[in-house]
């Protein structure tokens, strides 16, 4: 009877009954895998589908926008390269005084 329990307590048998263990577990793991694994795994994809496409939306709407900024920006160079310059004051005429930030002229 000795040589039952040495032979139960030893690792490498311990190793063998946890290999056929799993091996048996493993066809009923993997058929419920398969039926419950199979519609999580197809909901995950749906939903990375529409985040991709709501993330395109998104990424198209912010290039019209960044399009439209550009071309404002170009009308306005356009619009002060054709008006002509403020002209400058003459030399007897006072310059107007400078004004702070306020808006009320600087006392320097």
């Amino acid at each position: 009877m000795a040589k039952i329990d040495d032979i139960l307590k030893s690792g490498t048998t311990r190793g063998v009954v946890i290999g056929l263990g799993v091996a048996a577990a493993a066809p009923l793991a993997l058929a419920a895998a398969s039926t419950y694994g199979r519609p999580a795994a197809r909901a995950a994809i749906k939903a990375g589908l529409v985040l991709y496409d709501k993330g395109q939306e998104t990424v198209a709407e912010m290039g019209e926008v960044f399009e439209d900024l550009v071309a404002e920006a170009r009308a306005e160079i356009d619009e002060s390269a054709h008006r002509p310059e403020a002209a400058e004051p003459a030399a007897d005429e006072p310059a107007a005084p400078e004004t702070d930030t306020t808006g009320r002229p600087d006392d320097r």
